[in-house]
Order: C-alpha cells, then structure tokens, then sequence
C-alpha cells in the first residue's frame, strides 16, 4: 500500500508540474510579443538615423523616410571637413570625458560600495542614506551650484569642469555596495588579512576581480551618461574647441537653422555618434556573458 501510493503520489506531481510548464510555456509567446515591441520601439529611431544619414538634401525630403539614399560619402566628406575637422575634434572630447570620467568614476564608486558593504563603522548607514538621496535628485538642480564653485576654484571652461561633477556617481556607488555584499564573501577577506595582506592588496587582487561583472556594467552607465551629456557641458563650456558630440551637434544645428543642406551632416554627425556606443557594448557584453557562465557551473 505504501509503494502504491507512493506511486500515486510522484504521478500527481509530475502533472502537476507538466502543467505549471505549459502554463509557463503559454506565456513565453506574450513575453516575446512584449520584448520585440519594445526592441522595435528603440531600435526603429536609430535604423532612421542611420538611413537618413545616407541621403543627400534633396533625398530626404523627396524619398521613403527608410530608402537608403546616395549621398553617405558625400556626407562624410562634408562633416570631416567641417570647420577643419572640427567634428572629429568634438568626438575625441566625447571620448576624453567619457572614457576619463567613467573610468574615474567607476574606481571610486568601487571604493565607496565596497567600504559601505564590507567596513562597520559609525553613521555608515547615515551616510548611505545620504548617496541614496541623491540618487533622486536631478542633474539639472546641481549644474548652476557645480559651474558656482568651480568658477570660484578658475576650472570654469575647461576639461575639469566636465570631468570633476562625474566622478561621484550616487548610483554607482549604490551598486558596488550591492555587487560587493553579493559577489565578495567576507571569509575571504578575512582569511587574506590572517595571510598578512593589506587592505589595498586585498583590494586590487581579490575584491576588483570579484566585482567585475557589476564594475563593468557601472562603466558602461556611466560612460553612455557622460557620453549623451548636454546640460553640463553647455552650462560649463564657451570653448568650441572643447566641446563634446552632443553639444558641437547643436551648435552646428543652430548655425544652419533654416538651411536644409545642413540636415544631412547633422544626421551623418548623430548616426557616427551612435557607433562608439555599439561598439562598446559589443565589447563589454563578454563580461556578462563569462559572468552568467561561471554562475551556472557554480551552480
């Protein structure tokens, strides 16, 4: 009687769940649906840029918004020899303030997240409130007060008064603290201190190894931020020379208002803007991937 309905007992569960499958198998189809909307909804302005950016004046306004047009090398030529190069010019200060500042950033957001996880001392939880609060608040509230004090300190105008307000990220540091709690077991630090390590070795050879996964996707946030970038360097640059991507583009737009031979080198500067971005997360997409591998083995 026992074998019976034991029996019994592992058949219902195995309906049980070849139902809970199918349910979820019947829902996938909608997630799907879901997913390939959204992917549409971002992806169609981006496939219209970089069409558009193919046209000449009179295509874009005479041909199908997404027909490729003739004049893609025209419009290179046109955009590089800009004011002498100054386009390549605004895109390596786009490269110098992202790649700087989120490199910076990221370090220190490090420190900060991994001191607030893995150290006990007094009004810590204070002071993570604080870097919560803000979180909230928006960039725009900070840019008069930032471009205050750094006319004050003579920064104004230069490569510091973009790079300096990025450096400290409260969101960042919101999430090394999380990826540190997560991903760097405290016997470990432990056991490297018995061993005689200090803290700035146990730093650089045990924690920053950990916390890779989580370090890069904080780069990449905050590089993509610093690198879409308007408000700050339009409060804090007068320099054309200086100028990044974003505001060299609106500049070039606000000189050719009302001229529509303008239009095609402003598309061909924003669809070559956009290729950085692929590029590094088609690079750093291998990180996540090795990090989700050594989950599932772990596992």
């Amino acid at each position: 009687m026992t074998t019976m309905t034991a029996n019994r007992t592992l058949r219902l569960d195995s309906r049980e769940q070849s139902r809970r499958g199918s349910r979820r198998r019947g829902m996938s189809p909608l997630a799907t649906l879901v997913l390939a909307v959204g992917a549409v909804y971002c992806l169609v302005p981006v496939v219209w840029v970089l069409i558009a950016s193919s046209k000449s004046p009179r295509e874009l306004f005479t041909t199908f918004s997404f027909a490729p047009g003739t004049g893609l090398w025209d419009n290179l030529a046109a955009i590089s020899s800009y004011g002498g190069g100054q386009f390549w010019l605004w895109g390596l200060n786009s490269l110098l303030y992202a790649g700087v500042g989120a490199l910076l950033s990221t370090l220190v957001s490090a420190l900060a997240g991994y001191g607030l996880a893995k150290f006990q001392f007094r009004g810590r939880e204070v002071l993570f409130g604080f870097i919560l609060a803000g979180v909230l608040v928006p960039g725009i509230v900070l840019a008069i007060p930032q471009y205050l004090l750094l006319a004050q300190l003579g920064l104004a105008g230069t490569y510091w008064s973009v790079l300096l307000p990025c450096i400290i990220n409260p969101f960042g540091i919101f999430l090394c603290r999380v990826f540190a709690q997560a991903a760097v077991p405290t016997e470990t630090l432990e056991a490297a201190r018995i061993d005689g390590a200090g803290e700035y070795r146990i730093f650089g050879t045990i924690v920053l190894p950990m916390m890779t996964a989580g370090l890069v996707t904080v780069f990449l946030l905050q590089f993509v931020g610093i690198w879409n970038n308007f408000l700050l360097p339009f409060i804090m640059l007068s320099d054309q020379d200086l100028y990044p991507l974003t505001l060299g583009l609106y500049s070039f737009l606000a000189k050719g208002a009302g001229d529509s031979d303008v239009y095609p080198l402003i598309l061909i500067g924003s669809a070559l803007s956009i290729v950085p971005l692929m590029l590094l997360v088609m690079f750093l997409q291998r990180f996540w991937r090795a990090d989700l591998l050594a989950g599932g083995l772990k596992g």
